[in-house]
């Protein structure tokens, strides 16, 4: 046999050395990693590349690992102060925390920590349309403590405090308005009102002179500040803050309304009636000022002139009383006796 015909043994395959695909090679390893136990390889220098992973596991088992309860006072070790650990707990972002008692604040801002910024006056806006007065002020409140200085919200809480009949936190708000804006005289006219309402008359001059600086042309200032006058039982000058409106405003039927009721009470009827006559043209249909309008011709005499006005004013409130009163009353005495005096009459109450 020739031996360069003699045939070799055929291998059944060929035979190619094993290597792990690169793949493969990333999913083994991280695996392996997690089945010798991730605390084991917490000090083992790794490829760059793998430490994200370790650092994201670790980050995931103590996710999963149960929270031990937290004992009710902090252990105390012999010599040393004991030392407080707070618990990591889930936080509302909306919802506002807690602020330590004796923290700094003021009369109007409500003190509170949020995880993030709130639209505090949106929020109130939404609950005062739904009717929730309380809830709109204390959003206006947690507002300020965010900006002191926001005239926006401070304008609204003082609306809305005076309308939930919160009326000193409404003078608050008023007044802390006017120092934000120094040469408007608006908002300390609302705030002398308010003062007017309460009684505290010479505080509401006091505010009524610094508006009257701030705006010497605006009538309500004048207004506002004949009132006060008046309730402070001022009538002179009541008479002049009165006379000054109306020459600022002629159709200003309030301001004529008031005037002719400080005349009333000086007991100069003829004014009165000059006055309340032009008063209740521009006001027809305010039941007080037709009162006011009989009591000045009661005491003139005029006695169908103050039915009349008493008729008007019984009819457009028929609960006002003292209007019901006053009608009763010139009606007995027309028919005892026409031409007779007409009793003294209490006086009629002062438009807003």
């Amino acid at each position: 046999m020739n031996p360069k015909t003699r045939s070799r043994p055929r291998r059944t395959a060929s035979f190619r050395r094993f290597t792990v695909p690169p793949a493969l090679r990333k999913a083994l390893i991280p695996a392996a990693l997690a089945a010798l136990g991730l605390a084991a390889w917490e000090d083992v220098p790794l490829p760059r590349l793998l430490k994200p992973w370790l650092s994201h596991a670790m980050e995931a088992r103590a996710g999963q690992a149960p929270v031990a309860a937290a004992p009710t006072l902090p252990l105390e070790a012999p010599g040393h102060e004991p030392a407080l650990m707070a618990a990591p707990r889930l936080v509302d972002e909306a919802a506002p925390m807690e602020v330590p008692a004796d923290a700094p604040g003021d009369a109007l801002a409500l003190p509170h920590t949020h995880a993030r910024r709130v639209d505090h006056v949106a929020r109130a806006l939404g609950l005062r349309d739904l009717g929730d007065l309380s809830g709109a002020v204390t959003e206006l409140r947690r507002a300020l403590h965010d900006d002191p200085g926001a005239t926006d919200a401070l304008a609204q809480l003082a609306r809305t405090a005076r309308v939930a009949g919160d009326t000193q936190l409404a003078i608050d708000a008023y007044a802390r308005l006017g120092q934000a804006e120094p040469y408007d005289a608006g908002a300390l006219v609302q705030q002398a009102r308010l003062l007017v309402s309460e009684g505290r008359f010479p505080d509401a001059v006091r505010v009524g002179e610094e508006a009257l600086l701030r705006d010497p042309e605006d009538a309500e200032v004048y207004q506002v500040l004949g009132r006060a006058h008046l309730g402070a039982h001022e009538l002179t000058s009541a008479i002049l803050r009165f006379q000054q409106a109306v020459h600022l405003d002629p159709e200003h039927g309030h301001a004529l309304n008031n005037l002719g009721f400080a005349y009333l009470r000086a007991n100069d009827n003829a004014r009165a009636v000059e006055v309340l006559t032009q008063a209740a043209s521009l006001l027809p249909h305010v039941a007080y000022v037709q009162n006011n309008l009989g009591v000045a011709c009661e005491r003139l005499g005029r006695l169908e002139e103050a039915r009349a006005a008493y008729a008007a004013a019984t009819r457009l409130s028929p609960r006002y009383v003292q209007a019901r009163v006053n009608a009763e009353r010139v009606g007995r005495v027309a028919r005892a006796d026409p031409a007779g005096p007409v009793p003294p009459e209490p006086f009629p109450p002062v438009a807003p």
